[in-house]
């Protein structure tokens, strides 16, 4: 999903029966969907500091798994500073996948792989050096991406972080 879960998601038929192209709503399951957000400062359900939707703890995050046999949650929408972080005892992972996203942030960008015994591993598309705007004894601006070398790092990961492996997942793809 892009944003996260919803006070009124009751069945994941919701989500199959969505209607298709629409408008989003100022609320709702289709608003919720695209943008509520996990928080650790939250038990159950929380007001959204973007001024739509809702956050979600991690007890929501469990309770929606149990109910639905599920094992992770996997959503973007949410800068993230190593392009992956996981949340509710790594029940739910929110994966970024634009590095020095608009050009404000440092933040790596991240790819997840899920292989066929449903081992997750991450991808790491590391954040672009920063340059100066000006390059001195030219006029012109530098350009986004003219790196000497011209080539970003982008390392395949099993884990960035010890520990951070996600085995066991229930895809909705095999049901």
């Amino acid at each position: 999903m892009h944003g996260g879960l919803s006070p009124d998601l009751h069945n994941l038929d919701q989500i199959r029966n969505l209607q298709r192209p629409t408008d989003v709503p100022d609320a709702g399951l289709l608003c919720d969907l695209l943008w509520s957000d996990p928080s650790k400062d939250v038990q159950g359900w929380g007001g959204n500091e973007r001024g739509v939707s809702f956050t979600f703890g991690p007890d929501t995050v469990t309770e929606f798994l149990q109910k639905h046999d599920l094992d992770l949650i996997c959503r973007a929408h949410q800068v993230v500073e190593d392009g992956y972080e996981l949340f509710a005892n790594r029940q739910l992972v929110t994966i970024f996948s634009a590095p020095n996203y608009c050009g404000e942030f440092d933040n790596a960008g991240a790819m997840m792989s899920v292989d066929e015994t449903l081992m997750c591993s991450f991808q790491i598309l590391k954040p672009a050096e920063k340059k100066p705007k000006f390059n001195f004894g030219s006029m012109t601006a530098a350009k986004p991406g003219n790196t000497s070398s011209g080539v970003s790092a982008f390392a395949s990961i099993a884990a960035a972080k010890p520990g951070n492996t996600v085995t066991g997942i229930k895809s909705l793809m095999h049901r």
